[in-house]
C-alpha cells in the first residue's frame, strides 16, 4: 500500500486531551470500542454520533435522549472539543475567516466562501506547510504538524457553529460545501485528512456528499490514486505552469513529480469524468506565465482529461515578488482556453481585506496578531455606523 509522504516535523497532536478523549475525529468503530471499554453496549455509539455531528452538541449532559448516569461517566471520561477561536473577520463582500488555535496552541486558518444561498468551507489539513510554493503567503512558513482528524473536523463543525447550522436542515444549507484547500498539503496528510472527511461524508451526520467536497493537491502523485480510489472526492491540482522549469520554481514538489506525471495521474482519477471534471487551478501572473503561448500549450496538455480551468488573480501579500496579471491579458488567457473547449472562468477574489483570499492563508503566529484584532474592530465599527 502505498503511505502517504511525512517528514519527522510533521508529527500529529494526540487526541487524548487532559486525561479525557476528544471523541471528534474518531471513526465510529473507534466510538464503538470506546463505549464498549466502559461497559456500555456498541448501540451507545448511534446516540453519540447523532448528537455531536447532527446535533452539534458538544454538552454530554444535554444529550437529553442518553441516561444521566452514561452522562456522568461520559463527562468524567471523554470530551466533545472544538478548536478555540482567536480570531474572527467578516469581510465585506461576507467572507468569513476564523484563526483557530488548538489544544497545544499551534493555530491554523479557516475561510467560508459565501454564494448567493449557499457556500464553501475552505479547510486546513496542516499548520503550516512544507511545500514552499513561491506564490503562496502559506508557503513561506515552516511545516510545524499535521493536523488531527478532529482538528480537520473540528474546523467545519465549529464554522457551522458561527452560522448557527445545527442541527443539521432537512434541506438546503447555506455552508454545503468543503474545499480542502486551506493550509496545508492534504495529500502529506492523507489519512487524517481521509478519516475527517469520511465523518464528514456520512449520512448520520453532518451529511456532505462527496460531490460536494473538492481535494486540491500540488501534485502529490502516489497519493492521487489512492485518494481517487477511497475517497473518490472531486480533484483539484495547483497546475500553475505549463513547463517543468517554470513549475519547479512556483510549486517544487513538481522536481519530485514533473508535469507529465501529473497529468498521467488526472488521466487515470478514478471519479473523474464529463459530469465531474478535475479543476486545474492557474494563478495568474504577470509576465511569468500569462502568456497566449502559455494558454495555447494548457489547451494542448488538457486533451483527453475530463477538465475545467479555475484562473485565479493572484493575491499579493507584503514582500512577495509576483504581480497579478493585467484584466486584459486575463480575459485573453480565457478566451484561448474556452475556444480550445475547456470552462476557463477567471475566479471573483474574496476576502482580500481580511487575507482570506486564495494563498493568503498563514497562522496570525506570524503576524502582528493585535494589528488584525485592531483592524477587525475598526471595521466592525464602520459597519454599525453605517
Amino acid at each position: 500500500m502505498i503511505q502517504p509522504l511525512t517528514t519527522p516535523e510533521a508529527q500529529t497532536a494526540p487526541n487524548s486531551i487532559e486525561n479525557r478523549i476528544d471523541l471528534v475525529g474518531l471513526s465510529k468503530a473507534e466510538l464503538k470500542t470506546q463505549l464498549t471499554d466502559i461497559g456500555e453496549p456498541a448501540f451507545r455509539a448511534k446516540q453519540l454520533w447523532h448528537w455531536i455531528y447532527h446535533r452539534g452538541e458538544t454538552d454530554f449532559d444535554q444529550m437529553t435522549t442518553i441516561a444521566k448516569s452514561l452522562r456522568a461517566i461520559l463527562n468524567e471520561k471523554f470530551i466533545v472539543r472544538r478548536p478555540g477561536i482567536a480570531l474572527e473577520q467578516t469581510s465585506n463582500d461576507k467572507s468569513r475567516k476564523w484563526l483557530f488555535k488548538f489544544h497545544d496552541g499551534n493555530e491554523a486558518e479557516t475561510v467560508f466562501i459565501p454564494e448567493e444561498d449557499r457556500g464553501a468551507v475552505c479547510i486546513s489539513s496542516q499548520v503550516g506547510c512544507s511545500l514552499s510554493c513561491t506564490f503562496c503567503h502559506t508557503g513561506t512558513m515552516d511545516l510545524v504538524r499535521n493536523l488531527t482528524a478532529g482538528e480537520i473536523v473540528g474546523q467545519m463543525m465549529a464554522a457551522r457553529d458561527s452560522y448557527n447550522e445545527w442541527p443539521s436542515p432537512s434541506g438546503d444549507r447555506l455552508l454545503s460545501n468543503i474545499v480542502m484547500m486551506g493550509m496545508g498539503e492534504p495529500l502529506i496528510n492523507y489519512e487524517n485528512v481521509a478519516k475527517a472527511l469520511t465523518i464528514i461524508m456520512d449520512g448520520e451526520g453532518i451529511a456532505i456528499s462527496k460531490r460536494r467536497i473538492t481535494l486540491s493537491t500540488s501534485g502529490l502523485v502516489p497519493m492521487m490514486d489512492r485518494c481517487g480510489s477511497e475517497l473518490g472526492v472531486n480533484l483539484a491540482v495547483s497546475l500553475h505552469a505549463v513547463t517543468d522549469e517554470l513549475r519547479d520554481v512556483l510549486v517544487p514538489i513538481n522536481k519530485k513529480y514533473p508535469i507529465k506525471e501529473l497529468l498521467d495521474a488526472c488521466r487515470r482519477y478514478p471519479s473523474a469524468n464529463n459530469a465531474r471534471r478535475i479543476t486545474f487551478e492557474y494563478v495568474m501572473l504577470k509576465g511569468v506565465n500569462d502568456s497566449q503561448a502559455d494558454a495555447r500549450e494548457l489547451v494542448r496538455m488538457a486533451k483527453g482529461i475530463p477538465v475545467k480551468f479555475n484562473l485565479i488573480p493572484f493575491n499579493p501579500w507584503p514582500g512577495v515578488a509576483y504581480d497579478c496579471s493585467t484584466m486584459s491579458d486575463m480575459k485573453r488567457f480565457s478566451e484561448i482556453l474556452n475556444d480550445g473547449g475547456f470552462s476557463a472562468p477567471i475566479r471573483v477574489p474574496r476576502g482580500r481585506d481580511i487575507l482570506a483570499a486564495c494563498g493568503q492563508l498563514k497562522s496570525a503566529s506570524k503576524r502582528d496578531v493585535e494589528k488584525l484584532k485592531q483592524d477587525a474592530r475598526q471595521r466592525q465599527s464602520e459597519r454599525e455606523a453605517s
